[in-house]
């Protein structure tokens, strides 16, 4: 798809949560991918942190970044699969107002032609809450490079076209001025 060049650039702020037991800054992988692509692209990197598998602590993060005016989006990486521990989905339920179904759809097609089957394992996830842009990645770094290069790279890029999320962005919060 054409990146518009007479089109601004307009940098987002994001927001990075690593979701896992396991993982320190030292050695988190998937957060450092993530983060390195971010600002390669010419994004601010807003905040980083990581957070236990836990519902009510990555619920406890959500809503921080969302309350947030400098965090456009905010993207974890960790906690979707389907066993015990994985809860992000379920986090990211507790605080979505619109969920963006085509993101997860995407996600699996694009998943599906590099893994296979095991792409049902996944429940990456995307919304939209507070006016900010909420994404919940796979923890492996491979998942977390196709999300952000397939999707995200040029969905967050304002020269994208025909059409991107960031030029939705200033009217994410138009219900509630209609209220």
């Amino acid at each position: 798809m054409p990146i518009d060049e007479s089109r601004s650039f307009l940098p987002v702020n994001i927001a990075v949560l690593t979701v896992s037991d396991t993982r320190d800054l030292a050695s988190d992988r998937s957060g450092d991918t993530l983060a390195a692509r971010i600002e390669a692209a010419g994004h601010r990197l807003a905040d980083r942190a990581i957070v236990r598998d836990d519902a009510a602590d990555i619920e406890a993060y959500l809503r921080r970044w969302i309350a947030d005016l400098k965090v456009d989006c905010v993207i974890t990486t960790g906690g979707t699969g389907i066993t015990g521990r994985d809860v992000t989905p379920e986090a990211f339920a507790r605080v979505l107002e619109k969920e963006i179904t085509g993101f997860g759809e995407l996600f699996r097609m694009l998943s599906y032609q590099k893994i296979g089957t095991s792409t049902i394992q996944s429940r990456a996830i995307g919304g939209v809450s507070g006016g900010t842009y909420l994404f919940a990645l796979p923890g492996s770094t491979g998942a977390v490079k196709d999300a952000w290069d397939d999707i995200l790279v040029h969905q967050l890029d304002s020269r994208f076209r025909p059409c991107n999320l960031v030029e939705l962005m200033p009217r994410l919060l138009e219900h509630l001025r209609a209220a």
